[in-house]
């Protein structure tokens, strides 16, 4: 299994599990500081590598009048702030290989959306910057399909890949987590990302928006820890009903301690570096 590389930090093969968390959306940057800052505090007092992440554009909104952040110029700005203020690395997600070069330019992991993780242009891009590219595993691919995405950016010379489990469709706007996936995923040679806030997610189960069941998402951070991941990935707000995205799935702040301190808890049990 290989190592992922985010500016100094450095997770799977054996190293301390890592935290990428933050925001759906760049909602504000006042937003983006408040939880960044939060996180930084509660990661550092664990010992637990933290990635800050939040979306300038969300391109694949359930409706035309959801809101989708401040666009890639004014988000960049934010997020270059935070990295630089808050001296953590930082994850954004790209849609189209004009985003990309820019982007590369002030992050330390370029994403690909799960709906996006069979675009060849998109992963080739990203990989070819060099820097860590994050293949979200799509709704409806089996995980060892995802060998196809990790060869694609492997083909430009590039092997700082991870990869990220969020579920599964499973009939109509409901997804589903098959734990058996993430040691499939590690098989491909790839630091395994575990996505609990997107595995809570119901897809447009709300008709104008996407539902979902956030009281589930520590349940499923202990599973995963347990059958062996090498980062978590948590959407996190101070006020998540009042979220401009993912209102219904992402974790509350106050509760992120705990979920944190039960994953560290359970790599402790099983031997693994915390």
């Amino acid at each position: 299994m290989g190592i992922a590389r985010a500016g100094d930090i450095r997770f799977g093969e054996g190293r301390p599990l890592a935290l990428i968390a933050g925001p759906c959306v760049i909602e504000s940057e006042d937003l983006c500081f408040e939880v960044g800052s939060k996180v930084t505090e509660i990661t550092r007092a664990l010992g637990m590598p933290y990635i800050f992440k939040s979306s300038f554009d969300k391109a694949n909104r359930t409706s035309v009048d959801s809101f989708r952040g401040p666009g890639l110029d004014k988000g960049l700005e934010i997020l270059a702030r935070v990295k630089s203020e808050l001296g953590v690395p930082v994850l954004t997600d790209v849609h189209e290989v004009w985003q990309v070069e820019p982007a590369s330019l002030v992050v330390d992991i370029l994403q690909i959306p799960a709906f996006l993780c069979r675009q060849t242009d998109l992963i080739v891009a990203a990989a070819r910057t060099g820097k860590c590219v994050n293949i979200k595993k799509g709704q409806f691919q089996a995980p060892w399909d995802m060998k196809n995405s990790v060869e694609k950016a492997r083909s430009t010379g590039n092997d700082n890949i991870c990869l990220t489990e969020r579920g599964v469709s499973f009939g109509y706007n409901t997804l589903v987590v098959d734990m058996t996936s993430l040691p499939m995923l590690r098989s491909l040679g790839c630091p395994v990302v575990f996505d609990a806030t997107h595995s809570v997610q119901r897809p447009g189960g709300l008709g104008h928006a996407s539902g979902g069941a956030r009281e589930f998402v520590p349940d499923l951070v202990r599973a995963a820890v347990a059958v062996g991941i090498d980062a978590l990935f948590l959407e996190v707000h101070p006020d998540p009903p009042s979220a401009l995205c993912d209102a219904a799935s992402m974790l509350s702040l106050a509760d992120l301690p705990e979920v944190l301190a039960d994953a560290v808890a359970i790599r402790r049990a099983l031997g693994a570096p915390c």
